[in-house]
């Protein structure tokens, strides 16, 4: 195990609970498993985009939406954005390196001590505001450094 505290998006939270998503599901749900053991911290940000989609896509219903967030909040530890993380990620949307919704939760996590977030919306292997990106759906196996992350090295 790495010992290093790391964040999930949206997307993986998403895809554990859609079983519509194919691999993706499979893989998703392996890495919630695997992250509940593990330094692993969720931003607020995360958890309402999760209920926004999971209920706009209808993969949930408001009641069962409500209940799996819940439960990810009694798993995880969780962090709000700060007015210095809103700062910090219009400064890094405004000079192009990410979108705000992007650049604020990862500024969140990296006020958490977040090293590394598992997405697939930004790009994989690079590094936004200090925290290194992994992609968990890149490829046919879950990547050597979210196996890492996840303590099954």
């Amino acid at each position: 195990m790495s010992g290093e505290r790391f964040t999930l998006d949206t997307n993986v939270l998403f895809y554990h609970l859609d079983a519509d998503s194919g691999p993706r599901h499979a893989r998703a749900k392996q890495i919630i498993n695997d992250a509940a053991i593990t330094d692993c911290w969720l931003t607020l940000q995360a958890l309402s985009e999760f209920y926004a989609a999971v209920t706009r896509k209808r993969v949930l219903n408001p009641s069962r939406a409500e209940a799996a967030a819940r439960d990810f909040l009694a798993i995880f530890p969780t962090i709000p954005p700060t007015a210095d993380a809103v700062r910090t990620a219009m400064a890094a949307a405004t000079a192009g390196r990410a979108s705000y919704w992007d650049a604020l939760l990862v500024a969140t996590a990296a006020e958490a001590g977040c090293t590394a977030i598992l997405t697939e919306d930004l790009a994989d292997g690079s590094t936004l505001l200090g925290v290194r990106v992994i992609n968990p759906f890149a490829g046919d196996d879950l990547p050597p450094a979210a196996v890492a992350l996840l303590g099954q090295g």
